[in-house]
């Protein structure tokens, strides 16, 4: 898969691109995302909502849009600590290694961190390459790319399965919650929640 079919893109920018002026908190903002074909992804940028009205017809359109509100960042800034046993971290690193072999895995991932309300989803677009979902995170406004890679339903149990290994690697799944053979049917899918 090409760098623009999965990208993280920077988190949400404190001041509109155009006018430079800094977002009040509560304002209404709008967030796009642009092609970069220089760097085969794609760029951010924010703007207020007067700047967003004023664009010009002619001005390139954007891949996504959509209208937010602004929050300034906490006042203590957290120390962020890239732990593998997370899924938040674990998502990051897939995305910033963009191997083609993780691609079920980040969309499980997404998909976890979207239920438990730290992604939220912002639009998917169709691509020649499938369907990208966009997912801006809860907090921190970072926007994640993923690819759904229409995951056939008895392919689901064993990657979620994965997915709980890579999460918890010292602890052994028991007999009974192993993958099934090939050609069996999964009983029940496992929760998405780690």
């Amino acid at each position: 898969m090409s760098k623009a079919d999965s990208w993280h893109i920077k988190s949400r920018a404190h001041h509109c691109s155009i006018s430079e002026k800094p977002f009040l908190d509560g304002e209404v903002f709008f967030t796009a995302i642009f092609p970069d074909p220089e760097l085969n992804g794609y760029l951010r940028s924010d703007f207020s909502q007067e700047a967003w009205e004023a664009r010009e017809d002619e001005t390139p359109s954007p891949f996504s849009f959509w209208r937010t509100v602004y929050r300034p960042p906490e006042v203590e800034a957290k120390i962020e600590i890239v732990d593998k046993d997370d899924p938040e971290s674990l998502l990051k690193i897939m995305i910033e290694q963009d191997e083609a072999h993780t691609e079920n895995t980040r969309y499980i991932l997404a998909v976890m961190l979207e239920r438990k309300k730290i992604l939220v989803e912002t639009d998917s677009q169709k691509t020649r390459t499938g369907l990208l979902r966009i997912y801006e995170h809860r907090h921190s406004g970072e926007v994640f790319i993923v690819k759904d890679p229409l995951i056939p339903l008895r392919e689901i149990a064993p990657i979620q399965e994965e997915v709980q290994r890579m999460l918890s690697p010292n602890e052994e799944t028991p007999a009974s919650e192993e993958a099934p053979a090939s050609g069996e049917t999964p009983s029940a899918a496992p929760s998405l929640n780690p």
